[in-house]
């Protein structure tokens, strides 16, 4: 039985058994916990790309409504694992066509994530870089420690966050992400908020409080509104002013025309509270 598999058949909080893989998956109703557990790196491995691709299939489920993905230790991810790249250095191809299948792997969590028509949380604690950094860039929302710290330094090891640079530059100016690409350069947490890679900055001690406090929001809020409105956001990204809004008056037609939306606007014209 896959460790999916296994989360899928159990009840309301369950999870994978310490030490046995490097992505500890909880259930707790609603909300899907995915936990970085390789430290002290938490390095995206090619077992942890595994296992974030087989736990992309639960967060698909109906029952599952919001995504958090989280780590152990200090460090949130430093990326790729640099040991397992330069181990396949020594093949027939000098390892170009494991590069190909590693980093093809790893674009297709980062879409996964980012084309899952649920909310997806980061809640980064510690050091989030190169890849790690990549990871935290393509979801949704973040919560961050007060502690945390974000990069894309692949060019301080001759390497240049290509991949990472996809995500980041749809989140952060593009003098930021250039200057963090080209330099190395960590940014604070604080510095991340300012430029819209994180939401919320929190002391250490808050950072699972209000992570929490961010998923009872969004638990909150009507499912399929929820998707609609994630899908319709993407797809308006890559459309010129006038197809943009085109686009989007087809989708909030077909949004008032559901449920949700009647029973939403209802309840506020009759000053009670809407019953999802």
């Amino acid at each position: 039985m896959s460790e999916a598999t296994a989360i899928r058949q159990s009840g309301q909080m369950q999870s994978q058994p310490a030490g046995e893989g490097p992505l500890r998956i909880e259930r707790d109703g609603a909300v899907l916990r995915l936990i970085l557990a390789n430290p002290p790196a938490n390095a995206l491995s090619e077992s942890v790309l595994a296992a974030l691709t087989e736990a992309l299939k639960l967060a698909h489920e109906k029952e599952v409504r919001v995504v958090v993905i989280a780590a152990e230790g200090k460090l949130f991810s430093g990326g790729h694992d640099l040991k397992e790249l330069t181990a396949h250095r020594a093949g027939p191809d000098h390892g170009r066509s494991y590069f190909e299948e590693i980093f093809r792997r790893c674009s297709r969590v980062m879409r996964g994530l980012t084309e899952l028509e649920k909310p997806v949380i980061a809640e980064v604690a510690g050091l989030a870089t190169a890849g790690g950094c990549q990871l935290v860039a393509s979801c949704d929302m973040v919560v961050a420690s007060s502690e945390a710290r974000f990069g894309v330094n692949g060019i301080d090891f001759g390497l240049f966050c290509s991949t990472p640079m996809v995500a980041l530059s749809r989140k952060v100016p593009r003098a930021l992400a250039l200057e963090m690409l080209m330099t190395g350069t960590m940014i604070s947490a604080e510095r991340a908020r300012e430029a819209g890679l994180v939401n919320r900055v929190v002391p250490p001690e808050k950072l699972s409080e209000e992570t929490g406090e961010l998923v009872e929001r969004l638990l909150a809020r009507p499912a399929s509104v929820l998707a609609l409105g994630k899908k319709a956001f993407r797809e308006q990204l890559g459309m010129g002013l006038g197809d943009a809004y085109d686009f989007a008056s087809s989708v909030i037609v077909g949004n008032m025309m559901m449920d949700e939306a009647k029973e939403g606007i209802g309840a506020f014209v009759e000053k009670r509270e809407p019953k999802w």
